[in-house]
Parts: structure tokens; C-alpha cells; sequence
């Protein structure tokens, strides 16, 4: 039988496929991320905006994997996603993750020094633009990790560029929203930063600058999916 006969259809169903699978294959989903979460909410940090779970888990295996010791992200929020980075990066590593709100940038302080990796994370708050505009690290990044605005996504991806190794690896949360980038009547400003994105890509693939790729998923999230790019 066609597995496409049966397939979930709504954000109800794919959230709990993906808890099901999750259930057998994430273990770190502790009392520590839990808290986490909730000390975000309580602060009033938006519930919705954290990478899931399985995420998480991919994130932290992509850099066991890749031996990879340093890390910048764009968009801290509660520090989630940087904690799940955090566990995986080795003791000599480093990850630096930048911010624009000054509240969330102290939950995410927070949240990361309770999780007991306060001396390996690094926050910074302002402008992520402006921010990674002035970075200029003697040793390059291994991974970039862009999550936030998405209007800006083009800004942060052509930093990204030049503050990552060569075969360092970029990856770009919520690239697909639930389909509608393809969509040119959906003209919002982040929808509209993401095009160009892809735009700016098709230039960099050309040049021989980057190769990437787009992994479309469901589940928690909706309809969504993440860019994978890696510096040539």
C-alpha cells in the first residue's frame, strides 16, 4: 500500500508523529531542558520560536559528528538551541551566539549558566548585522546556526560566508514556511528575505562558493524546513 494513502495531514498529526518517533530516539529531552522552557515562558519569551526537539538532536549530532569546536549563532532567544550545540561541543570548544533583546539575552544567560555551560557560551547582544560585521575571529568558525529575522537572512548568510572555514557548514532554520515561499502573492517581508536568500545563493552556487541544499520537515513546527549549505 501507498504509505501516502494513510499520511497525516495536519500540524495535530504531524506533532504527534514526531513525538512518537522522538519518544524512542531522544533521551536529553531532561529536566534541564524542561526547565529551560519553562523558565523562558515564564519570562514571557515566545513559546513558539525554540527549535524543536528533534532539531535539537540533530544539531548536537551534526557537530559530534563533524568534530566541530566552534560555533556561532545567530538568534539566541532562550538559549534552547545553544544549550543542545553546547552539550556536544568538546571542553576546549567555544560557541558565541548573538542576541538583539537584552531580556532575552539575560534568560538566555540564564538558562545557559543552569545548564552548566556558562564558561563555554558566549552572548552578545545587539544587531546581529552589526554584530557579525565586526567579528573578525583568528581562528574561523566550524558551523553557523542563523534562526532569527528572516528578513535579514540575506545579511547574515553573506557574513556567514566569510566568518566560516572553508568546509565549514552553515545551516538556516524556517527557509520553506509552510510552502509559501513560492508563493509570490505571499509578500511579507520575512517570506521576501528568504527568496532573496535563495536568490543570492543561486549567484554563490555559480561562483563555486557554497554548496547547498533545503530539507523540507513536519511535524511540531508545521510545514517547514532548514537550509544546509557548506563553504567550498
Amino acid at each position: 500500500m501507498d504509505p501516502r494513502a494513510n499520511a497525516p495531514s495536519s500540524i495535530v498529526e504531524w506533532t504527534e508523529a514526531e513525538k512518537y518517533q522522538n519518544s524512542f530516539l531522544i533521551h536529553e529531552q531532561d529536566d534541564t531542558l524542561e526547565f529551560i522552557l519553562q523558565n523562558s515562558i515564564n519570562h514571557g519569551l515566545p513559546s513558539h520560536m525554540p527549535v524543536s526537539a528533534g532539531e535539537g538532536k540533530f544539531l548536537n549530532l551534526l557537530i559530534k559528528c563533524l568534530g566541530v569546536k566552534r560555533v556561532l549563532e545567530v538568534g539566541t532567544l532562550g538559549g534552547y538551541s545553544a544549550i543542545w550545540m553546547a552539550r556536544a561541543i568538546p571542553e576546549d570548544g567555544k560557541l558565541v551566539t548573538l542576541e538583539l533583546s537584552e531580556t532575552y539575552a539575560q534568560v538566555a544567560k540564564e538558562n545557559i549558566t543552569q545548564a552548566g555551560f556558562g564558561d563555554k557560551c558566549q552572548i552578545i547582544v545587539g544587531p546581529a548585522d552589526e554584530t557579525m560585521t565586526n567579528l573578525h575571529p583568528d581562528i574561523p568558525f566550524d558551523m553557523v546556526f542563523i534562526d532569527a529575522d528572516k528578513k535579514s537572512y540575506p545579511k547574515y548568510f553573506r557574513e556567514a560566508k566569510r566568518l566560516v572555514k572553508k568546509g565549514g557548514v552553515i545551516i538556516v532554520d524556517n527557509v520553506i514556511r509552510y510552502g509559501n515561499v513560492h508563493d509570490k502573492s505571499v509578500n511579507d517581508e520575512n517570506t521576501v528575505g528568504i527568496r532573496k536568500l535563495l536568490a543570492d545563493l543561486k549567484e554563490d552556487s555559480r561562483k563555486g562558493e557554497i554548496e547547498a541544499t533545503t530539507i523540507p520537515t513536519v511535524g511540531e513546527k508545521g510545514f517547514d524546513g532548514f537550509l544546509y549549505a557548506i563553504k567550498k
